[in-house]
């Protein structure tokens, strides 16, 4: 995987104290136990760490984290050529 997931995996470990042996690349938010408002914490910290790079409300809904690493790499730090609908976890 790319050198973003390992990004990905710091934020979530440390920010939102989710186990490291569940942040798989099938794994998505809600499977994390990520509400709406983690879900955007999580788009500006990776935003932050990324340097400032990247659109990350318009990750796409439901996506897994390797879609989302996918989403960040090839998106060159965020444009979503799909125009994906922002990534929202609302129970």
């Amino acid at each position: 995987m790319s050198a973003i997931h390992p990004k990905i995996t710091e934020v979530l470990t440390r920010t939102f104290k989710v186990p490291a042996a569940e942040i798989r690349p099938d794994s998505t938010m809600d499977s994390l136990e990520m509400d709406s408002l983690a879900v955007a914490e999580f788009a500006v910290l990776i935003r932050e760490t990324l340097g400032g790079r990247g659109d990350f409300d318009r990750l796409p809904k439901g996506a897994t984290l390797a879609e989302i690493t996918r989403f960040i790499d090839g998106a060159g730090g965020g444009a979503s050529a799909s125009g994906a609908a922002p990534m929202s976890n609302a129970r």
